[in-house]
């Protein structure tokens, strides 16, 4: 039986509530990937002497952190699209240089790695090529997680309508002066795949992984706009026969909460409801425009909600009422969705901006603790993914996934110790600080160093494969993505906003 022991000088194991569960002078040990036991470190060394030893005097030992939503390696604005308004950016993307699948994987693993992140929900929302496309691109990223040793929840995004504006893709092609049509048509072709393939590529991975320990496939319906009431019904169905997760974007944007309005005469949250989507096994991702109401009814039925900071800053998607979530009970998951605010995947650095972000005026009024941020990164992270509550703690039976951080580095050159734990970890550690991280029992990053994967090579080969001219396609995409961005900006022109977003019609009743 495999066996480790990771020593600490403080191990958060747990939260109860708000509040963490925190060990002194104690170590874990971890048998077959799985925490056994917490306790003395002298009687853990002497229960397995033969276990490899991680952590020890000066290390604070913390759950591994949780990526709750997430898209792709290289970011856009690497990739060539500048951050716009989410509508217009969607048009900017059109232009993106295409990446071998692996290697885009892994470019992003290694940052998420490196700053404690040992799960990743990872929603890959496009892949040209057809249905076969979509399952080639599926394996090659599941392939990457496994090389890497990275724990994943996977799912290829479900939609079936309205691939680039908020309106149906055959009449906006029609829309657009002649000599855009055929460029455009191509593109719509490239990435429309019958609805029912979708379903059933989703099952077929499902049943994939079903004997892998660290690879797990939950649903993901795109978004109330990218979706029609036969595919949202089709979801919902399978979801409740199988009682399998889901992941939706939901009123990210302002635009998204009047497209709702339009579609449905009230709220994307009771429309979602309606169709039998609205569940606990749901969880939200954004929902910047959610209504206290909207809010309330979420709590009701026990969704979740992951937060996207960073991505609804960068995307001028507005700043979500976190405090609002807190207050009536919700499960709030955090995610770095397609880059953090630094252009990386620091979970660290995502964590602080959560933290300050929601620091509301006034001597008395809502913050997010510290505690509640990491709660938000681990127990709550966990909840939004089909291996639930064996990660996001480090109690007995759940998963050794472990992050041991350095407390001098992270704190150097003097911290008061009488601080708060957590609110230490949030303010002050980064990446350096991250002396090893264990997925299952086992050193996945240790010393600076990845165990399976050489990172130099992998960047020199996304580097050599990018230096090339890009090709024929990449540049019809690129022009196609310019010459219609002006028509795509003429769609949302119309739009009737809440009080406050200053691009269209407004909306004098100041909803939400």
């Amino acid at each position: 039986m495999n066996a480790v022991i990771v020593e600490g000088d403080h191990i958060l194991e747990r939260f109860d509530g708000d509040e963490p569960v925190i060990h002194d002078k104690a170590a874990l040990l971890i048998e077959d990937g799985v925490v056994r036991s917490i306790g003395p470190v002298d009687d853990l060394r002497r229960t397995r002497p033969d276990a490899q030893r991680y952590g020890g005097q000066g290390s604070i030992i913390i759950p591994g952190l949780i990526d709750a939503h997430h898209h792709v390696g290289l970011t856009p604005f690497q990739a060539g699209s500048p951050d716009h308004a989410l509508e217009l950016w969607f048009a900017s993307r059109l232009g993106l240089r295409a990446i071998d699948p692996r290697l885009d994987t892994l470019y992003s693993a290694f940052e998420m790695i490196a700053s404690g992140v040992t799960t990743v929900q990872h929603l890959h929302s496009r892949a040209p090529g057809g249905l076969e496309g979509l399952y080639r691109t599926s394996e090659a990223i599941l392939s990457a997680y496994d090389e890497i040793g990275m724990r994943v929840s996977f799912s290829m995004a479900l939609r079936d309508q309205n691939r680039l504006v908020y309106g149906d893709d055959q009449a906006f092609t029609a829309s657009v002066p002649e000599p855009l049509r055929p460029a455009l048509s191509r593109y719509f072709a490239d990435y429309t795949v019958p609805f029912d393939d979708q379903i059933n590529l989703s099952t077929d991975l499902i049943e994939a992984v079903d004997k892998r320990d660290r690879q797990q496939v939950q649903l993901a319906p795109a978004n109330l706009h990218w979706l029609s009431d036969p595919a949202l019904d089709a979801i919902a169905e399978l979801s409740a026969e199988r009682d399998l997760l889901m992941h939706a974007h939901v009123l990210e944007t302002a635009y998204q909460w009047d497209y709702a309005r339009q579609r449905t005469g009230g709220s994307a949250v009771d429309y979602l409801a309606e169709r039998g989507l609205l569940t606990h096994r749901l969880t939200l991702g954004h929902g910047v425009w959610m209504s206290e109401a909207d809010i309330e009814r979420c709590a009701d039925e026990g969704c979740c909600i992951c937060h996207n900071c960073s991505s609804n800053l960068r995307l001028k998607s507005g700043i979500a009422p976190v405090n609002r979530y807190l207050a009536h009970g919700l499960s709030v998951a955090l995610g770095m969705d397609e880059a953090g605010i630094n252009e990386d995947r620091d979970m660290l650095q995502e964590m602080r901006l959560v933290k300050h972000m929601h620091r509301e005026p006034g001597l008395d009024s809502p913050a997010p603790t510290g505690a509640q941020v990491m709660r938000m990164a681990t127990e709550h992270g966990a909840k939004t993914t089909p291996f639930g509550n064996r990660i996001g703690s480090l109690s007995p039976g759940s998963c050794g996934d472990i992050v041991v951080l350095d407390w001098k580095t992270m704190t150097w050159p003097y911290q008061d110790p009488a601080l708060p734990l957590a609110d230490v970890i949030v303010h002050r550690a980064k990446p350096n600080a991250v002396r090893t991280v264990l997925i299952g029992g086992e050193a996945v990053y240790h010393e600076g160093r990845f165990t399976h994967v050489d990172r130099a090579s992998i960047l020199e080969q996304i580097s050599e494969t990018l230096s090339a001219p890009p090709d024929a396609d990449t540049l019809e995409r690129r022009q196609l993505a310019e010459d219609v961005m002006p028509h795509v900006r003429a769609f949302y022109e119309t739009y009737d906003l809440p009080v406050g977003v200053p691009q269209g019609r407004r909306n004098l009743r100041g909803e939400p």
